[in-house]
């Protein structure tokens, strides 16, 4: 092989990984975009998911949060309560003023939560080619965070895991393919449309506190086939009652969070993690209103959240 013939192999090769390394960004929502599948949610979508509702009944999504609920590895909750200036006591003003202060020592990612897509990275790289050494601070992120996501309101299916399989648990490492979501589909007579968010019931919280253990070692989830079907259904955000809302351990290979790490950082979808729908499943509301309005931490890229969805 000649030099010239060579070098031009070499140079096709380099390119060819550099092709391989960048076929997720720039984002199709554009080369600066920060809010990832957020930019579905058009005032279209929003009124008719707001034509789902019949009765007015709301059901909030959220797990109760202490320091006794299970969660990720390192993170924790602590709630004190001070009543400043009032030691031993003491009243303010001639009215007798008192009054209770809280002050939480904890992750923003215990309990219920959104993860936003500057969550999860991919070798220190994050939604739309965001390098972590050019925006992540110890004061924050600068780019992606959930400042910056617009209130998610739209359109919200549950997907009833636990009848489907037949159990009042589903397995831990059941992993969930697009077969098992169009047969839940068609049982509960539901289609998916673009800017939807997707929940999915398995039971897992009634590990909790009788099996954190288990809880935390394990779960069902979907697969890398369910998410890329559901990615190109147009969802805004998936999630259900587990805390990482995908099959763990993954049952194909070693690799950690790979779903997540897909929806996020690849396709700019949301997580939704410790969804309590249990609710819902028992009145069978399939579909329904679903509203979020997260707290604006800036520079955060997960939050405590209690959506709600109304029917």
């Amino acid at each position: 092989m000649t030099l010239a013939r060579m070098a031009l192999s070499v140079t096709l090769l380099l390119a060819l990984n550099a092709a391989s390394a960048q076929d997720w960004y720039p984002s199709t929502y554009g080369a600066k975009d920060e809010i990832g599948a957020a930019n579905l949610l058009t005032p279209e979508i929003v009124k008719q998911a707001v034509g789902l509702v019949k009765t007015g009944k709301t059901y909030p999504l959220a797990v109760p949060v202490d320091k006794n609920l299970p969660a990720y590895r390192h993170r924790t909750f602590r709630l004190y309560n001070v009543q400043v200036g009032q030691e031993g006591g003491k009243t303010l003003g001639p009215n007798k003023f008192t009054a209770n202060d809280e002050l939480v020592n904890a992750w923003t990612g215990v309990g219920t939560q959104l993860n936003g897509i500057g969550h999860i990275g991919i070798d220190n790289v994050y939604y739309n080619g965001n390098k972590a050494a050019d925006f992540v601070t110890v004061d924050g992120i600068k780019k992606l965070g959930v400042e910056k996501v617009p209130p998610i309101v739209t359109r919200g299916v549950v997907l009833d895991m636990t009848a489907h399989y037949g159990k009042k648990i589903v397995p831990g490492g059941t992993e969930f393919t697009v077969a098992d979501l169009l047969a839940v589909l068609k049982k509960q007579n539901l289609t998916l449309r673009k800017g939807d968010v997707v929940l999915f019931n398995t039971g897992w919280l009634e590990l909790i506190g009788k099996d954190n253990k288990q809880f935390l070692e394990v779960e069902p989830g979907i697969g890398m086939e369910a998410a890329r079907w559901l990615a190109d259904q147009g969802i805004v955000a998936f999630g259900g009652d587990t805390w990482a809302s995908e099959v763990y351990p993954n049952p194909h290979t070693k690799e950690e969070f790979p779903i997540n790490q897909y929806m996020l950082a690849k396709r700019g979808i949301y997580n939704l993690e410790l969804i309590d729908s249990r609710a819902l499943v028992r009145d069978q509301a399939w579909e329904f209103l679903f509203v979020l309005g997260q707290p604006l931490y800036v520079g955060s890229t997960q939050v405590n959240i209690n959506p709600v969805a109304i029917r």
